[in-house]
């Protein structure tokens, strides 16, 4: 059965399960795109005080159960913290209806966890980044063979809310990214202290450390995505020889650099598939009762 559908996009309506920080970067993108309005988009969180600031904030409608924030959605958002996904399900489950299409966002919560621990063939798994905080991330997202047309595309007009999102057919690709884009600014950001703590080291303030290192990454990655050069080619054209970048790039293949963020990668990538053992199993016991 195909989802609800309507002629204006600001008809979508949106539940979201565990109203945390990327779920409000979720709720602000898609008020700001009118994606959605404020009427059509309900979260649910356990502590009132939360709840008050979302209502305060967004003038969303907000409750304590889980499930009672579904109703008449067409989509429903799970945000939460993987260690809560298998009771957030027990929850959600029961209350879904062959319609509404169900987005994870949660870390290593692969389709056959949540088809099974939802008893719904209809669902997303998508990995975004921190910089969706500021609708500037981007997601990779996968969706289960039950999903319509039509529940595709909610998935996707809810994540084009906090920045690009990336559909994939093979769901592998999505705990890669999860590996790469999406720890990726913690590689970036301990790039970024080192290079700031080196300014220090010099001389520099280091507010004014911090400053030039933040605008050089800034404008660094917006040349490269505007040149379509690959980033070797980049690197070669500021490479003169014997020049200060041939100095410093000699010292960063000594120290191994493209092995080390090559093993930081593959790190979180296998800590991403442990985690997602670790939900199937604990979601196994509750669907083999059934």
């Amino acid at each position: 059965m195909s989802p609800k559908t309507t002629t204006r996009r600001s008809q979508m309506r949106v539940a979201i399960v565990g109203a945390g920080v990327m779920a409000e970067a979720m709720i602000t993108g898609l008020l700001a795109d009118r994606a959605v309005v404020a009427d059509h988009l309900a979260a649910s969180h356990p502590r009132r005080d939360r709840r008050e600031n979302l209502a305060e904030r967004h003038g969303i409608t907000v409750v304590a159960k889980n499930a009672d924030a579904l109703r008449d959605a067409d989509i429903v958002v799970l945000a939460v913290k993987p260690q809560m996904l298998a009771r957030v399900m027990r929850d959600v489950g029961p209350a879904l209806t062959e319609s509404q299409v169900v987005l994870s966002i949660v870390a290593g919560a692969t389709l056959r966890t949540l088809t099974a621990g939802l008893d719904h063939p209809a669902v997303v798994r998508a990995m975004p980044n921190t910089p969706s905080q500021i609708r500037r991330g981007i997601a990779v997202w996968a969706a289960s063979s039950a999903c319509t047309s039509a529940q595709r595309e909610l998935a996707r007009r809810v994540l084009r809310a906090i920045g690009h999102e990336k559909e994939v057919a093979d769901e592998a690709l999505v705990a890669m990214a999860t590996a790469l884009s999406g720890t990726g600014p913690t590689y970036l950001f301990a790039v970024m202290e080192a290079l700031v703590d080196a300014g220090v080291h010099m001389g520099f303030p280091r507010e004014l450390a911090h400053d030039l290192v933040v605008e050089t990454l800034i404008g660094s990655a917006e040349y490269a995505a505007a040149s379509e050069l690959h980033p070797a080619q980049l690197r070669n054209l500021v490479t003169s020889p014997g020049g200060t970048s041939a100095a410093a790039i000699y010292e960063l293949e000594k120290g191994r650099i493209r092995t080390v963020f090559s093993d930081a990668v593959w790190a979180a990538y296998r800590r991403t598939l442990e985690l997602g053992e670790a939900l199937e199993r604990e979601v196994e016991p509750a669907t083999g009762s059934r």
